[in-house]
Order: structure tokens, then C-alpha cells, then sequence
């Protein structure tokens, strides 16, 4: 099956943990989305995700620690100011779109670690989700997905090539300026290198962040007795959190090309063959996880698969569950009787899988300002 007329799909766990893990049979740098399919990624050795080890673990090593849980866990007091700002109008009562209101969650959180003007957030916010669904109706422009894609990517470099600029003046402890001062194999990196890794980070927190909470929102709707069983029992958090991101699989695919013959299952990958790991797939391996169709808030162990596995673990992840732990925290101690209006829309992306409209109603506990920090 050669690479430019198809590709390969890799459903279980135990081969998606080979793929991706196994650098030396499985490349990155020629491309990790089905969109560059049969193309090579210009960001190829560049970027971190489409970079391959060693260098990608020198890139990675520098942002690991800054990204690592006790130094992001010093913003648990910002991230659970912003989160109470994103819920507050359904306190009114009013009818109130959660799914827009979650899309907000990653760009306040990274915003505020890149040190981004808190003005810019919404724009940045609606120029990444273009980037990644330039062919859903809310995003795409006049000129079609195509020229979407392109104004999107223009736009983000040009404003990140703006802040680099003068971060460059002013260098704090931001990841903006650890990308700046950090060195890989002996140097600094290249302009095009911190603009490229700028936009991966934004990309992955805003793809990765909002999806989970609107999945989980979605059961508690259905159940209300999931809800109570949450509310009452905040020990949970953990474990719910966990189980939202496998349910949600939000990065829907992650490509890689063989660079050896490989034998999988009987069948024979060739070199140059594209393979793709379907996250919702493998979070649902009937193998691994029991029950796998059931949205088990108590799941333990939970082996999801949803910042991916092996050198390009999702470098954000702490970041990630920091900020669902806390929304969690703050909507199930907050907020009671969900109550939902409308269907949800999905997004119309073949790289994200979620949920971009959610009307419901919500109402305040009677015992949220006890239970309040």
C-alpha cells in the first residue's frame, strides 16, 4: 500500500504503542497528519512533533522542565481565576454554550505562560482553531479551506515573529523566552525553529485542553446521576479527568511513515508506507479497557492513549490536567441540575474530534460558597 494512495490504520493499543514509540521503524519528520499525506512537512526537523530523536529529545529536554509539575503547578492560582471568569455566566441561569466557553480554557492558560496580551487571546484562539478545522463552516474563510489553512498559518507566524521580536528586549521565565535562550546540540535556535515550536505549543494546548470537559458534560447531561455521583464525590476528580480524556481522544489521528519493512498482524508494512493511529480506536480496545463504550469516572488503571505514547508524549500534559482538574473542581463544586438545550455540533475536522456547540442551562448549589477555596 504505498504512501501517496493510502495508508495504513492502527486500531489497538499494543500496535499503536509500537508506532509511536519506535522511532527507528516509524518516522515523524516527514509529516504526522493525514493533511500532509504523500507530502513531506516542511517543519520536518524543525518542529518538535515533526522532528525524530535524538534531536527532537534535545529540543524537548528544555521545555520539559519548564513544563514539569512543580513549576506549572505555581499557576493553579491564575488558571483557577480564569476558569471561574469562563464559567461565571452560567451562574445567570441563562442559556449558556459550554462548548464555546471550553474553547476559551487553553488559550487563557498558555496565554498566560507565553505571556500573550490577554487582548490577543480570542483571536488566537479562532486563528488555531482554523488551522486545525479550516473546513468547518465556523472557520472557513471565502477562499475555501485551502486558503484557510494558509491565512491561519500566516497570520500565527507573523504574530508570534511580532512577540519573539520583543520578547528578545525583554526575556523573562515565559516558554517564549525559553525557547529563545535554550540550546540544542551546542546552539541557539533558529527564528524559523522558536516561531515553528511557538505554534506547536499553542496548536497542542488549544486542540488538546477543551474537548475533554465538553465529552464529560455531554455523559453528565445524559446521566444526571453521573453528575451527583461526581459532585458528591470529589475524590474522583483524578480518575474523572482521566476517563474525560480518553472518552474525548480530541487529537483524532497521528501519522507516521515506516522507514523499514515492518511486519504487523500478518501484514507487511513497506518502507515509505504511511501509518495512522486512531486515538478514539485505541481508547476503546475492548483488550485493554473493560467496558470500553461506558464512561467509568472510577476507571483504574486507565492506560488512554490520549497525549499520545512514547519520545512525543504530549510535552503539555501537565499543563493539560492541571487546568481540567481545576475546571472540574470548580464546575462540579459550583454548579448542579445541567440541563441541556440543543444538540451538540461536532467540529468538521479530520485531526479533531470534538464538540463545538453546546447549549445548556446550569444552576448554582445551594452550598457552592462553602464549599468554594
Amino acid at each position: 500500500m504505498a504512501s501517496d494512495i493510502g495508508f495504513w490504520s492502527i486500531t489497538k493499543l499494543d500496535d499503536a504503542d509500537f508506532v509511536l514509540r519506535d522511532h527507528t521503524a516509524f518516522t515523524s519528520q516527514r509529516g504526522t497528519l493525514l493533511n500532509l499525506l504523500g507530502k513531506d512537512d516542511p517543519a520536518g526537523g524543525k518542529q518538535m512533533a515533526a522532528t525524530d530523536p535524538p534531536r527532537h529529545t534535545r529540543m524537548r529536554e528544555p521545555l520539559q522542565r519548564v513544563l514539569a509539575k512543580k513549576n506549572v503547578e505555581r499557576y493553579a492560582g491564575r488558571i483557577q481565576e480564569q476558569v471561574k471568569k469562563i464559567l461565571a455566566p452560567g451562574a445567570t441561569g441563562e442559556p449558556f454554550d459550554f462548548a464555546q466557553a471550553m474553547i476559551k480554557l487553553p488559550m487563557a492558560v498558555t496565554g498566560t505562560m507565553m505571556a500573550l496580551p490577554e487582548e490577543d487571546w480570542d483571536r488566537l484562539a479562532s486563528l488555531t482553531m482554523a488551522a486545525v478545522c479550516p473546513d468547518d463552516n465556523d472557520y472557513v474563510g471565502p477562499g475555501g479551506p485551502e486558503a484557510t489553512l494558509q491565512t491561519a498559518h500566516r497570520e500565527l507566524f507573523s504574530y508570534f515573529q511580532d512577540m519573539v521580536s520583543a520578547r528578545r528586549k525583554n526575556t523573562g521565565e515565559d516558554l517564549i523566552s525559553t525557547l529563545l535562550t535554550m540550546e540544542v546540540e551546542g546552539e541557539n535556535l533558529t527564528l524559523g525553529e522558536v516561531l515553528s515550536n511557538c505554534y506547536s505549543l499553542l496548536l497542542g494546548a488549544n486542540v488538546t485542553t477543551p474537548f475533554p470537559p465538553i465529552a464529560a458534560m455531554e455523559q453528565m447531561l445524559a446521566s444526571p446521576e453521573l453528575a451527583q455521583k461526581w459532585s458528591a464525590n470529589p475524590r474522583f476528580i483524578s480518575t474523572g479527568t482521566e476517563e474525560a480524556l480518553r472518552w474525548a481522544s480530541p487529537a483524532n489521528h497521528f501519522m507516521r511513515y515506516a522507514v523499514r519493512d515492518v511486519e504487523m498482524r500478518g501484514k507487511s508494512i513497506r518502507s515509505g508506507d504511511a501509518v495512522v493511529v486512531w486515538l478514539g480506536s485505541v481508547n476503546r480496545d475492548e483488550d485493554v479497557f473493560q467496558r470500553s463504550f461506558e464512561f467509568d469516572i472510577t476507571r483504574r488503571p486507565n492506560r488512554h492513549v490520549a497525549f499520545g505514547i512514547g519520545p512525543h508524549y504530549c510535552i503539555g500534559h501537565t499543563v493539560a490536567r492541571l487546568s481540567l482538574r481545576i475546571l472540574f473542581t470548580e464546575l462540579l463544586g459550583t454548579f448542579c441540575d445541567f440541563e441541556q438545550l440543543e444538540p451538540g455540533q461536532h467540529l468538521a475536522s479530520n485531526f479533531v474530534a470534538g464538540i463545538k456547540r453546546l447549549p445548556m442551562k446550569m444552576s448554582v448549589r445551594p452550598d457552592a460558597a462553602g464549599r468554594s477555596e
